[in-house]
């Protein structure tokens, strides 16, 4: 249960990041489908979800690694990784994701 609420918390804090540095990033990117992804060899856990966006329709994927920074993996429709971004930090997040996003 302690892995379940921990995974949990982890996504909330992800998503209050991303509403904390652009209250309006979310909506903008068209984000749908939240899913809290489990602790694993590399990551603590993290968040997904699906965008809409301009240039990029797929998923996102902000994993956050036991160094405590966050690594990005950018997805498109056919599930095939478009990007992946290292050594993210909190306050880097939405502007990766804009940059990405082609904003």
């Amino acid at each position: 249960m302690e892995t379940t609420s921990q995974t949990m918390a982890i996504a909330e804090t992800i998503l209050e990041q991303i509403q904390f540095a652009d209250r309006y990033a979310l909506w903008a990117w068209g984000a749908t489908n939240f899913v809290a992804l489990q602790e694993s060899k590399e990551y603590q856990g993290g968040l997904s979800f699906k965008v809409k966006g301009l240039f990029l329709k797929g998923c996102v994927k902000v994993c956050l690694r036991w160094v405590d920074d966050y690594t990005i993996v950018f997805t498109n429709q056919n599930r095939e990784v478009v990007k992946t971004t290292e050594g993210i930090y909190c306050d880097m997040l939405v502007d990766i994701i804009n940059w990405i996003e082609g904003k």
